[in-house]
């Protein structure tokens, strides 16, 4: 995780610099605009994803070409800090077979973040756009076992460590397709948005990491049978910067694992930047 958050730091560094060098760092207005803050736009086009700091309320942006407006570029947006729950066969709780990935629920998370976007906007209201980014999902495991790499199936055995940590981890490149409708400014300049749509995305590395007072800190990388591809749907509604969001994703957690068959990953909690 902390190779993935350095290279998205590079890359948007690399932007700021592309950027700057370009002279891209502007929108197009012809109303009266009273700007007071400073802005960096990363990408192409009127609609760009802008990284704004001490932005005042009486900051104008305003569009008077015809739609639609595209756009194109690096972005950090949708910052999503939640829980993750399992679902097992349509239930919340686990099957017999299962019972080995029994949960801390209160610290079981989904982190994740998007860093590129592109897009068209229809009209004020409505934004449809493909963006690009990294998810973490984070299971603290309450039962003192072990999960086994390189096995042909999600194998897990008993083990007589004694755990204080036993996490285990999956990381993804997600690739959600957004719906965007937000609502007109109001008298604070902010809006309401409703954002749907599909998402997909790649399995990058898997790990189980633990803690034990014979072992000290042990942390394995492997695949773990997690799905190499995943899918499923997001909500996110919010006002201005922040909303909440729930993510869902259809096919089965882990492939070639007859006993796992049915069990799927639901995400839920607050986010950042629409």
């Amino acid at each position: 995780m902390k190779r993935l958050l350095f290279t998205a730091l590079i890359f948007i560094t690399t932007g700021v610099v592309f950027a700057q060098s370009k002279g891209i760092d502007s929108v197009k207005n012809t109303a009266d605009t009273t700007k007071k803050g400073v802005g960096i736009k990363l990408g192409y086009g009127d609609d760009a994803s802008e990284i704004n700091i001490n932005k005042n309320r009486d900051t104008v942006t305003g569009h008077h070409s015809q739609y639609p407006h595209f756009s194109f570029g690096i972005t950090l947006a949708r910052l999503d800090l939640g829980f993750a729950t399992l679902i097992d066969k349509g239930s919340f709780t686990l099957r017999q077979q299962n019972q080995f990935l029994s949960y801390r629920a209160w610290k079981t998370s989904n982190v994740g973040f998007d860093v590129l976007q592109m897009g068209a906007r229809f009209s004020d209201a409505f934004k449809l756009y493909l963006s690009a980014g990294f998810d973490w999902t984070n299971i603290r495991l309450r039962d003192p076992v072990t999960i086994l790499p390189n096995q042909p199936v999600l194998t897990a055995v008993p083990t007589t460590l004694h755990l204080t940590k036993n996490r285990f981890s999956s990381s993804y490149l997600r690739l959600p397709l957004s719906f965007d409708f937000r609502t007109k400014e109001d008298a604070s300049g902010k809006r309401f948005h409703i954002v749907v749509g599909p998402e997909g995305g790649f399995l990058l590395t898997a790990s189980v990491k633990q803690i034990s007072t014979e072992n000290g800190k042990q942390k394995v990388n492997d695949t773990y049978n997690y799905a190499t591809f995943r899918y499923g749907g997001f909500a996110r509604i919010g006002y201005g910067a922040w909303g909440i969001f729930a993510k869902y994703y259809a096919n089965n957690m882990f492939e070639n694992s007859p006993q796992q068959d049915g069990l799927r990953n639901f995400s839920f909690g607050i986010m950042l930047g629409f």
